[in-house]
């Protein structure tokens, strides 16, 4: 099974991208909180990480790419006087990041906007910096959003992406299995009204294709001194770093 095929719900007649937002709009007031149970707090390490990045080519100008409720965004703040547009296709968890950006008075610096990641809506070369927070796997097609993000990058600018990813060692292949397959989804049971959605989230993060394998696809898109970087337990979140 490819990550294009993981769906969030297999028996609809819609497509990925139409399921993922309907998805993320009916998860959106739940969503900041389970993330924070389901990574155990380490999301926002790694997200300091992905900042660290993205500051030593000295940004003006960033775009993070399905910004979700903004999390990502308003860490990238840190980075002085850089402006960052984030951009979701789902307009429930924008509405969500917009009271977080407002309520940490950070309107000025930070626009939510929503749109497509396969279709963005910027002139070439907008960008120093592109960044995406567990949001990859949720591409309809990767390639191509890959390619749109490195369009709108200006020459010499950094793709930093920060996505689950699957230890390969023992014992943590192990219990991450275990943790994805059962605690997962129990737990978005409990906490959510829809199901389905951390069935998938689980389901796509196994069938994304981390490590190396998406190192390769952004080699086969055209970026230059590609990298990643395993986080966590031995990888249960990777980051990846291209150049335009």
């Amino acid at each position: 099974m490819s990550a294009n095929t993981v769906t969030p719900y297999q028996n609809s007649a819609q497509g990925k991208k139409q399921q993922v937002t309907q998805m993320f709009n009916t998860i959106s007031g739940t969503y900041d909180g389970l993330n924070r149970v389901i990574s155990l707090g380490s999301d926002i390490k790694w997200r300091k990480f992905v900042v660290q990045k993205v500051a030593e080519i000295h940004p003006t100008a960033v775009l993070d790419v399905a910004t979700g409720t903004g999390d990502l965004a308003i860490a990238l703040t840190e980075i002085e006087g850089v402006k960052i547009t984030g951009l979701d296709i789902s307009e429930g968890m924008l509405s969500v990041g917009r009271e977080k950006v407002a309520k940490r008075n950070l309107t000025d610096r930070i626009t939510l906007v929503q749109g497509d990641s396969e279709q963005l809506p910027f002139a070439d070369e907008s960008f120093d910096a592109v960044t995406v927070g567990f949001g990859v796997r949720n591409f309809e097609d990767l390639e191509k959003g890959l390619s749109e993000i490195k369009r709108v990058l200006k020459p010499n600018g950094r793709l930093v992406v920060l996505e689950t990813s699957v230890p390969e060692k023992f014992p943590f292949k192990q219990g991450y299995h275990l943790y994805t397959n059962y605690v997962m989804p129990l737990v978005g049971k409990l906490f959510s009204k829809d199901r389905s959605a951390y069935r998938y989230l689980s389901n796509s993060a196994i069938h994304f294709p981390y490590g190396k394998k998406f190192q390769e696809i952004l080699d086969k898109v055209g970026y230059q001194h590609t990298s990643y970087h395993p986080k966590t337990l031995g990888g249960v979140a990777t980051i990846y770093i291209a150049n335009k």
